[in-house]
């Protein structure tokens, strides 16, 4: 009987002691990175994303209520803010690009340095709403303002009978409400869900290059296009962030209370070094999801590439300066097969309407003295 070539060569390697070799290697192929659809929207608690749109709108959640959630993240600009470095709290300028927020449920990581576990959107809320560059609002301060908003009591008993408005509560709330922001309707989606027809055939042909020759999948992978890991590809810096000095000042307080040694003499964005203190983490950033890129210019971690097509022109060169990446070599055909597809992953424009800040009425809250 004529033994199959699979077969004998599993007989050798047993032999070899290498038994499993065989299996590994075939399972590591079916394991390969890929994009995924994104899963079936499930809607969050009703009550807390409803209450959670509310405070995201409401500039009372910033210490002179002059910044809201929705300031740096507006549902107009992708939920960014459209601009290359974002303003941060008044009277300061911050150091990096704000992020949209849309299919926050499905990061690994939050911000550009990784520094939050993508698991718990709460205590990312918090750390913007409390962190003296973005909203710098005391927490025993924020829950009192709202105590005084009838509207947000009645909305808070309805989830929480008999409960005060309590401050980590709140930003579990507005972390609900981010959540239920997912990419909905893109053509990749109905692709991936068996219509050939979602897809042109040159998005066909930029996916097999995403794939293939250009090897992007490697590190934008799975249902959002990001691996959640930390890479370096040698994004130039932002010029205005050493030439403005309130950009440079925000800079060096956000190394100094990372506790990162010797933050007085860096003049360039560590990234996550600050964080880990490992030096070979230096000019690593999170890797930026692939959904919406229709709505969420200017890209990378501090706005530099303005365009879809300074992107792939960027990665084409393979990054710069002290980048893990290599040249494409792509040709102009192949950038624009691969700019296509990249498209097809932004769905329908998520639109929430800001629902207006309720009037606060101490009295009815404390009665009349």
């Amino acid at each position: 009987m004529k033994i199959p070539h699979r077969t004998r060569l599993a007989v050798i390697l047993g032999a070899l002691g290498l038994a499993g070799t065989l299996a590994f290697n075939a399972s590591a192929q079916n394991a390969a990175p890929d994009l995924a659809a994104m899963p079936e929207v499930k809607p969050g608690n009703a009550t807390m994303v409803e209450l959670g749109k509310y405070f995201f709108f409401d500039n009372r959640l910033s210490g002179d209520w002059g910044v809201s959630c929705a300031s740096c993240h507006d549902p107009k600009k992708g939920w960014g803010d459209g601009q290359a470095l974002s303003a941060g709290y008044p009277s300061m300028e911050y150091f990096r690009n704000s992020p949209t927020v849309i299919n926050s449920k499905h990061q690994k990581r939050f911000l550009w340095d990784g520094r939050l576990d993508g698991s718990d959107a709460g205590t990312l809320v918090r750390d913007m709403i409390t962190e003296a560059h973005t909203m710098n609002m005391d927490a025993r301060l924020m829950q009192e303002r709202l105590k005084q908003v009838p509207e947000y009591h009645a909305l808070w008993q309805k989830w929480r009978p008999n409960d005060d408005i309590n401050g980590m509560r709140v930003f579990n709330v507005i972390g609900e409400f981010i959540r239920s922001l997912e990419t909905t309707n893109a053509p990749f989606d109905k692709f991936k869900k068996g219509d050939e027809s979602a897809l042109t055939s040159e998005q066909k042909d930029g996916y097999a290059l995403f794939k293939g020759k250009a090897n992007c999948v490697s590190c934008h992978n799975g249902p959002i296009g990001s691996d959640g890991n930390l890479h370096k590809t040698g994004v130039p810096e932002h010029p205005d962030v050493l030439k403005n000095p309130l950009r440079t000042i925000t800079m060096l307080r956000h190394y100094a209370t990372s506790g990162m040694p010797n933050y007085m003499n860096a003049r360039t964005d560590v990234g996550a070094y600050a964080i880990t203190k490992d030096k070979r983490d230096i000019g690593k950033f999170r890797t930026a999801q692939l959904r919406d890129l229709k709505y969420t210019a200017p890209y990378m971690h501090n706005g530099t590439l303005a365009t879809l097509d300074d992107v792939i022109n960027f990665y084409d060169k393979g990054g710069a300066a002290g980048s893990e990446l290599k040249a494409l070599n792509l040709s102009a055909s192949e950038k624009k097969a691969l700019k296509a597809f990249l498209l097809s992953l932004s769905g329908d424009p998520i639109e929430v309407k800001d629902p207006g800040q309720p009037d606060m009425q101490v009295w009815k809250t404390y009665g009349k003295n």
